[in-house]
């Protein structure tokens, strides 16, 4: 996949605990030439094959359970150890209180179950170019965090 404004080779990485759609959605990028960097299973493992890794990829997309204090406290390590990486969400929740603190992490996009691969490729294009991108089902609680600069405590 390349960025239609940067001309660039966009490279992704995949942290996922056995979500058969976003495997299929995985292999449509490999089909269609994009490069992945790394499939994971957790956000341990993640953060070793990333540690190994010459170049870091321009996106990850991670689909964990987001309800589990632990995963949050990965993801958080995961953005701490590499900033630079932009981050996709992929997710059956939409409530609040599991949005937000992603939202706070440094989360850039959020997709809910039902997204295919059309949706993941615009949500890779606006995030490289340094916007945030959101399911319709998540984009009032993203409105009212990003537009009302509020945080949780």
């Amino acid at each position: 996949m390349e960025s239609g404004t940067t001309q660039q080779k966009i490279t992704l990485a995949f942290i996922n605990d056995k979500s058969p759609i976003l495997d299929l959605i995985c292999n449509d990028f490999i089909a269609s030439g994009t490069e992945v960097l790394f499939r994971s299973e957790s956000i341990k493992d993640g953060l070793s094959q990333l540690f190994s890794l010459n170049e870091l990829p321009y996106v990850c997309i991670i689909d964990l359970d987001f309800y589990d204090k632990n995963v949050l406290a990965q993801v958080q390590e995961l953005r701490t150890e590499y900033p630079t990486i932009k981050l996709i969400a992929h997710s059956d929740i939409d409530a609040e209180k599991v949005v937000k603190p992603l939202f706070e992490i440094g989360f850039s996009s959020y997709l809910l179950i039902g997204s295919d691969t059309d949706d993941f490729k615009k949500a890779i294009e606006v995030v490289i170019n340094g916007g945030r991108y959101f399911s319709v089902g998540v984009a009032k609680i993203a409105q009212e965090y990003f537009n009302n600069d509020f945080h949780s405590e």
